[in-house]
């Protein structure tokens, strides 16, 4: 049995010598500042969640990822395990409480409870004519819902790293944040894991395809975040939203065939890269895991993994 069984992903914690540049990427990515102090700056999107990306003041690195835990009695749980904090007071813009740990890489991991909750953002989108119903959209011309300008980020959805201890890290996330296994990933032969998908475990309860994949590699680092846009046509404007502020682009658009959603990879003035995604496959716990070959992942539609997005992991 897991120590805990995390409720969700809450935000990545980078840091960036320049807030000024992190809050114009963030902008322009389609976050909004919930909060900024004079050593850290607090992004949300329009869920409720206070923020689900923070970054400090210093030289370019990633500090690590946090989780929301369902109770307090979790974190009491989390603060017995060898090398945890204490349960602390968070001082810090969203408040609430929290047990700070470190994975076998050497991340921070923080798991979160009583975190301020913001009223959603409102954001109307128009209905779309497909399916077996072509009359949801009455009356009405769709290009007239959609404005130009950057995508409207809902919520953080996963992260991606590197690990040169590629079992033991993968077994600590499991064994100690509770996330279970969605798809494996070989090459060549079976026994050969070289990537592994994992998700929440909610019982009975649908969540995304994954929140963690990992991969083995012979260096540790965040390959990337990613956050959920408001549908399909967010995504493509936000594109060229980005494209026309000159952000380094890395893969897209294109559909994923493991999680299949549609995305879009941008990198922040520091190489850190951002996943725009829309449209996920949703699980339980009652769907096993899954086999999947390395040569399978490319999806339906969109180019190829890029080699430079393949390898890329910073610390």
């Amino acid at each position: 049995m897991p120590v805990i069984k995390a409720a969700e992903l809450a935000y990545g914690r980078l840091r960036s010598p320049d807030l000024d540049k992190q809050e114009e990427f963030l902008t322009a990515f389609g976050m909004v500042r919930a909060d900024r102090t004079k050593n850290a700056l607090y992004m949300r999107g329009t869920d409720e969640a206070h923020h689900l990306h923070v970054t400090e003041l210093g030289e370019p690195k990633y500090v690590g990822i946090a989780f929301h835990a369902e109770s307090l009695g979790d974190l009491e749980k989390l603060a017995r395990v060898q090398g945890a904090s204490k349960i602390e007071d968070i001082d810090e813009p969203g408040g609430g409480k929290r047990v700070r740990l470190t994975d076998p890489d050497g991340f921070q991991v923080e798991v979160v409870y009583g975190m301020q909750r913001l009223p959603k953002i409102p954001l109307k989108r128009p209905p779309v004519n497909t399916g077996e119903d072509k009359t949801q959209r009455r009356n009405a011309l769709y290009y007239k819902g959609v404005e130009r300008g950057p995508s409207h980020v809902k919520r953080i959805g996963h992260f991606v790293v590197h690990s040169p201890q590629f079992e033991k890290t993968l077994g600590w996330y499991r064994e100690v944040i509770g996330l279970r296994c969605s798809d494996d990933v070989y090459a060549d032969s079976k026994d050969n894991i070289v990537g592994s998908f994992n998700r929440l475990d909610r019982g009975d309860d649908y969540v995304d395809h994954h929140t963690f994949f990992c991969i083995r590699s012979d260096k540790a680092g965040l390959n990337h975040l990613s956050y959920e846009a408001a549908d399909i046509d967010d995504i493509m404007i936000g594109h060229e939203v980005m494209k026309a502020k000159g952000y380094e682009h890395f893969w897209g658009i294109g559909r994923h065939s493991l999680g299949s959603q549609v995305f879009d990879y941008w990198g922040d003035p520091w190489g850190r890269v951002h996943e725009h995604w829309a449209d996920t496959d949703v699980l339980n716990a009652s769907v096993p895991p899954n086999l999947i070959g390395r040569h399978e992942l490319n999806g339906p539609w969109g180019e190829p993994i890029p080699e430079k997005f393949m390898h890329h992991a910073v610390r």
